[in-house]
């Protein structure tokens, strides 16, 4: 690292946890966002502050008037503008050093095995089920951590599923597939704007943790925010070993 480097990062070089060594592995790491909205803002801003070398956006969307309550990465001059393209300008502003790579597309499943394969690290930001299940087979069939965290009304949730370690569920385990699972969009039943942001954080933080292998992750854990009484709860979660998904796989090495 430069002068400058070490300047911008002397934050996080002070932390044990950190030092220059877990810096530089930051430096040198790549994070896929699935969503750049609620969720996907906060973690990317937090991500390119951070110094994540590099970040790669996906979302198929435009910037609104609806979305500046709480999707904080985008600006009112962005209205109309890629999702995608209003994120890099910002976190261009926050840090430059970082590379973004922007996708305007809604991936399709062999796309997004191709990209699930170059990260490090997933962070579902999305907030549909198609996504989330795609992105999970994607994540479970190349053993990549995923992040994965959800918002609406007042209540959030977030997780990490990690199929590089055996106990591990994954996203079909919780939510399986021919569950009669609700979708329940911002547009439809509303969210509270500072709930986005702490879940978004959050996944941050477990992303940050899970590239620079330090404490202990939310894996095997779900933790539920309901932000109106402010009541905050942890879910153990166990691996189905019926799972089709993530059932058959073989231990780890």
């Amino acid at each position: 690292m430069n002068d400058q480097q070490l300047l911008r990062y002397s934050r996080h070089i002070l932390l044990p946890e950190f030092g220059i060594e877990g810096q530089e592995k930051l430096l040198g790491a790549h994070a896929l966002i699935i969503g750049a909205g609620g969720l996907g803002s906060p973690a990317a801003l937090f991500l390119a502050a951070s110094g994540v070398g590099t970040l790669t956006l996906c979302d198929n969307d435009t910037v609104d008037l609806t979305n500046l309550q709480r999707q904080i990465v985008h600006r009112t001059a962005s209205i109309g503008q890629n999702k995608v393209d209003s994120a890099s300008s910002t976190l261009a502003e926050i840090n430059p050093e970082v590379q973004i790579n922007s996708l305007h597309e809604r991936v399709g499943s062999e796309r997004l095995h191709t990209l699930v394969q170059q990260a490090d690290v997933v962070l579902d930001c999305s907030d549909n089920f198609v996504t989330r299940y795609a992105v999970n087979r994607a994540c479970v069939e190349m053993k990549k951590p995923l992040v994965s965290g959800a918002a609406t009304r007042f209540s959030g949730q977030v997780t990490v599923f990690d199929l590089r370690l055996d106990h591990s569920p994954c996203y079909h385990c919780l939510y399986p597939e021919q569950s009669e699972s609700e979708e329940t969009r911002c547009a439809v039943m509303g969210v509270f704007a500072p709930l986005v942001g702490i879940i978004g954080s959050l996944q941050a933080g477990e992303a940050l943790k899970l590239l620079l292998d330090a404490g202990t992750s939310l894996c095997g854990r779900l933790l539920v925010l309901e932000a109106l009484h402010m009541d905050l709860r942890t879910i153990k979660l166990r691996r189905d070993v019926n799972c089709e998904i993530c059932g058959a796989l073989p231990p780890s090495i």
